[in-house]
């Protein structure tokens, strides 16, 4: 297989410090925390931004700040905005960080139910003009899917032209589909050839689900976003402990070698 990708999601929009207290809110931490999970091993790291209470946001100045310190610590990390914000937000506050052309960006695929009364919606409307500010401005879209039919609509997309060839997908499972090695096989199977594919395991499907990634020849994603612990009770420290936890497992499955960036990811290698 190719090197392996690691992605690290650093914070996410809901979790809070009050979950885990190494979760990341201020400009200093989310740099630091992208910092650790780069040394142990990630090459791209997938960017919400908060204030520094910890609220959520999509502002534009906000992610530029946020870049730029973890720019400071790795330069050549590729950093993946999220345009998914947090649930309630509008499509003009979701899309704000695409403006700073990020090297890549999230594009979800279709809308969801995240647990009790909170719906994350995204249209067909909201999807085509996402994929279309992106395709203006060279971002290449990481397609985030949570079940088989968001796959079939992000392929549907593909052929009417709004989502460009080479397809890049998020399989995030355990939230309204099941993460098991069954399902993954399934979703996995089904996108287009040529496409590259990495899972994203919530809470405690996330390291069961980076294995099944590594042996399937995918790609890898960790980190206080999805999960906030390194084994079952024991809180994580840092987003490197998880990096470094999908490396060990890296290594004990395919005598793996530490990844580097995919460079045919990069919005310019995907003409």
């Amino acid at each position: 297989m190719e090197k392996l990708i690691i992605t690290a999601a650093i914070c996410g929009a809901e979790v809070t410090k009050e979950n885990n207290p190494n979760v990341p809110y201020t400009v200093e931490e989310i740099g630091r925390e992208a910092e650790a999970a780069y040394k142990a091993g990630a090459s791209i790291i997938h960017l919400h931004v908060r204030w520094d209470d910890g609220t959520p946001t999509q502002d534009k100045e906000r992610f530029r700040v946020c870049i730029e310190e973890i720019r400071k610590r790795c330069p050549d990390v590729i950093i993946q905005p999220s345009t998914g914000g947090a649930v309630g937000m509008t499509d003009e506050e979701r899309l704000q960080p695409v403006e700073l052309m990020p090297e890549m960006a999230t594009l979800d695929c279709g809308t969801l139910n995240f647990g009790g009364s909170e719906i994350f919606v995204n249209t067909e409307t909201t999807i085509k003009n996402f994929a279309k500010v992106m395709n203006e401005k060279g971002v290449k879209p990481e397609i985030e899917v949570f079940d088989k039919g968001m796959v079939d609509a992000a392929v549907k997309y593909h052929k009417q032209g709004h989502i460009l060839a080479p397809m890049h997908f998020d399989f995030v499972l355990g939230v309204q589909m099941n993460a098991t090695v069954r399902d993954l096989s399934y979703i996995s199977e089904s996108i287009p050839e040529g496409s590259t594919w990495i899972v994203a395991g919530v809470g405690r499907n996330e390291f069961p689900m980076a294995a099944a990634a590594i042996v399937m020849g995918g790609h890898v994603r960790v980190g206080f976003e999805d999960n906030l612990y390194l084994e079952k009770g024991v809180l994580a420290k840092s987003n490197g402990e998880m990096v470094a936890k999908a490396v060990k497992l890296a290594k004990l499955l395919l005598n793996f070698i530490p990844p580097t960036p995919l460079h045919s990811l990069h919005p310019h290698n995907t003409h």
